[in-house]
């Protein structure tokens, strides 16, 4: 099946990516940047929650 007629396509998976590399780059470099304990769980909560994102989708795919 077509990945771009189904659930957004290449462009959600790419954002997903994106976001899933700068939330984690935030959470991990935080701690030397000086960022509080809130805003790197905040960053991590998004990590995981894009990591479960991109498990669905390609679960999806691979039963499309």
């Amino acid at each position: 099946m077509n990945d771009n007629a189904k659930s957004g396509g290449a462009l959600v998976t790419a954002s997903l990516w994106l976001v899933l590399l700068v939330s984690a780059a935030a959470n991990s470099i935080g701690q030397f940047a000086g960022l509080d304990w809130t805003y790197r769980m905040v960053a991590g909560a998004v990590s995981v929650v894009c990591i479960v994102l991109l498990i669905i989708r390609y679960v999806a795919r691979r039963k499309a």
